[in-house]
């Protein structure tokens, strides 16, 4: 388990650089990561290359035991690249070109700048082929970050008709399946094709749903050029990318399948502020569901430990509100990824920057060397943390980019967000204290107990017998709303839904609707009433068993929640998107059905995550919690009960694990 830090030696002068390393190492940290924004000094002018600051800082961090991540400075094309060959240059759907002055301005589909790319990943690779310090890459910088994945240039829409060109058999094959009919939009040839621009009313939702297809896919081939490159050079180096929490524009499994592993960039205060009312507590450390949902996502996506990138330092530069985070935050987040299967937590940055756009961004130093307060935190957190196996989880939560997509293209109500829904049932799972890999549908599921399956929107044949499968051999599956409601293409079947799965879960759609919050909404779920929000179904059964019906409205006394025994597993479907105390209890059936060990239902705002043979408490309110455990139970870190902000690491079964925690101002 290693701490490390983002260094940016071109930044400060030459003769500060010993000294900063040597404080790295002092504090224990294992890995700097460099040079992701430097290639207007890496190449100031075309052909003229200055390698020898970045050796000398590489030298530097392996002269005091440590290793360097070095990054491929693609995300910051300098002003003379844009200036020779604009065509690089990124448009948005109205036109709009994005041009030189931050980041992320260019097209990955550009052939000029994959051949830049080539360029200088290539001169990069080949100078420190042979570094003994080198340890890994990370390609590019945040791939989409500023809304920067889907680009409506000239070079997109010759890749988007040959993209298409490829996986239709003809024009008439592709407006079949989209269903081009409508508006008259039928198409005579794939030269009719343009990205969706601009238009006074919304696009065909199978055109879009491709368009989001093509752009992820062009971040996919653009980061493989990339790793193909790197790994030409040196095969012993790990390729990484560092993706963005939630961030939903790009398929993250599809790139990862040109990754050794892969990491991304944690910042929990910022990205609470993008709930509707965090609390205090929230402002001051995040929410480990939240965080949580992002790591075990990333753990997900090559099914074996992370890395987290970036991890927030202190206060932050981008999000509305910027608190200080709380006495121990930084500790507290580096122990909860490793929780969540992290291997290593690199704190961003080392020191804060005097000029540019982050100067209100900490870092572990202050903007005059002296250390904030990160610095005794990752310091604290080096020292703490030990080796451990990777998490062995007993839940698979499914989720797929495809179902975002189009869930998005057609909400069909204002208040249907798709990660809101996901989180709805990866909450219930974790206040049970239950390890859950977020994986696609497609992975292999027979070591999974029980799997949950927020939202299959999109369903097709393979997808119906690779579940089927599962359920028959003695899985057991939890469904939501939505579930297939359309077809991979983004068109409603000629089946009512969920079409293909209709055999599994013993049931179909007979309506639905979405509802305004004013509305009441109840359901019967075991002889108990819940709340439930947004969106409502109600069933036809064939073969299924109704465990909860609405209660009131027009579908009063129809079924909203059915289950049905399949081969040697069982098959639950739930029709409303649930309220907490309506998810707890299905998850609590699935669990329970599926033999599954797991805490009583735990505090908000109170973590526990077993790995190894190890239970992590991390406890993100300000108020004290008692862990209630066997006695003679051995404490690694910590001890009862547990500070506001702190972490306990203990050897237990997490089953044995209680908590109990005073009022907080989380609630």
């Amino acid at each position: 388990m290693s701490i490390g830090v983002c260094y940016f030696p071109e930044h400060w002068p030459r003769d500060r650089w010993e000294e900063a390393v040597q404080e790295m190492a002092d504090a224990g940290l294992e890995y700097v990561r460099m040079g992701e924004f430097a290639w207007s000094r890496i190449e100031p002018r075309r052909g003229e290359f200055d390698l020898e600051w970045l050796e000398a800082a590489v030298d530097l961090v392996g002269e005091y035991g440590m290793q360097a991540v070095l990054c491929t400075p693609t995300a910051t094309p300098p002003k003379w690249l844009v200036d020779e060959r604009p065509g690089i240059l990124q448009e948005d759907a109205d036109g709009t070109v994005k041009d030189y002055g931050s980041r992320r301005h260019y097209c990955f589909n550009s052939p000029a700048y994959r051949e830049e790319t080539r360029r200088i990943v290539s001169k990069l690779a080949e100078h420190f082929a042979d570094h003994p310090h080198v340890a890994g890459w990370q390609t590019d910088n945040e791939f989409g970050c500023h809304g920067t994945v889907r680009c409506y240039c000239a070079d997109c829409a010759t890749a988007f008709r040959d993209w298409l060109r490829k996986k239709f058999d003809s024009i008439d094959d592709l407006n079949e399946t989209w269903g081009t009919t409508f508006w008259s939009q039928h198409l005579t040839g794939f030269h009719e094709i343009d990205p969706p621009r601009e238009t006074p009313a919304g696009h065909h939702p199978s055109r879009l749903l491709e368009y989001h297809r093509f752009s992820s896919d062009s971040v996919v081939a653009y980061n493989r050029l990339q790793a193909d490159i790197l790994r030409k050079h040196n095969d012993e180096w790990f390729v990484t990318h560092n993706f963005m929490g939630q961030f939903g524009d790009l398929d993250a499994f599809d790139v990862a399948e040109d990754l050794d592993l892969v990491s991304w960039d944690s910042y929990p205060t910022g990205s609470v502020q993008s709930t509707e009312e965090p609390t205090v507590d929230d402002y001051r450390a995040g929410d480990p569901r939240q965080v949580g949902l992002s790591h075990d996502l990333y753990r997900g996506a090559l099914g074996k430990p992370f890395w987290v990138m970036e991890q927030q330092p202190g206060d932050i530069n981008w999000p509305p509100h910027s608190p200080q985070p709380a006495e121990g935050a930084m500790r507290l987040w580096a122990h909860h990824a490793v929780a969540h299967g992290g291997d290593a937590v690199m704190y961003f940055r080392w020191r804060r920057c005097r000029e540019g756009q982050e100067q209100y961004h900490a870092g572990l130093r202050k903007q005059d060397g002296s250390p904030d307060r990160g610095y005794a935190d990752a310091s604290r957190a080096a020292d703490e943390l030990f080796d451990l196996a990777p998490v062995d989880a007993p839940v698979a939560l499914l989720h797929r980019y495809d179902d975002l997509w189009a869930t998005s293209i057609q909400p069909h109500s204002p208040d249907f967000d798709y990660w809101d829904h996901v989180e709805t049932y990866y909450r219930a799972l974790r206040r049970r204290g239950v390890q859950v890999d977020v994986i696609p549908p497609d992975r292999d599921l027979s070591d999974y107990a029980a799997v949950v399956a927020p939202s299959l929107y999109l369903a097709a044949d393979a997808l119906a017998d690779r579940l089927a499968t599962y359920v028959a051999g003695g899985g057991h599956l939890l469904c939501g709303v939505r579930t297939g409601e359309k077809d991979s293409y983004n068109k409603l079947p000629n089946a009512p839904q969920p079409g293909p799965l209709a055999d599994l879960l013993g049931a179909t759609v007979d309506r639905h609707e979405t509802l305004p919050a004013d509305f009441e909404t109840r359901v019967t779920y075991d002889g108990d009433t819940y709340d439930y929000r947004t969106w409502a179904e109600w069933f036809d059964l064939d073969g299924a068993t109704v465990r909860g019906e609405h209660a009131g409205g027009v579908a009063d006394g129809t079924p909203a929640i059915v289950e049905h025994e399949y081969g040697a597993g069982s098959a639950t479907w739930c029709g409303v998107w649930p309220g907490t105390d309506l998810a707890d209890a299905l998850v609590e059936s699935l669990l329970a059905r599926a033999d599954i060990e797991r805490t009583p239902v735990l505090p908000d705002g109170v973590a526990v995550a077993e790995r190894d043979g190890h239970v992590w408490v991390t406890n993100f309110t300000g108020s004290p919690v008692s862990v209630d455990v066997p006695s003679g139970t051995e404490w690694v870190v910590g001890s009862n009960p547990i500070d506001g902000f702190d972490v306990g690491v203990l050897k237990a079964d997490p089953a044995e694990v209680g908590i109990t925690v005073a009022d907080s101002e989380r609630s």
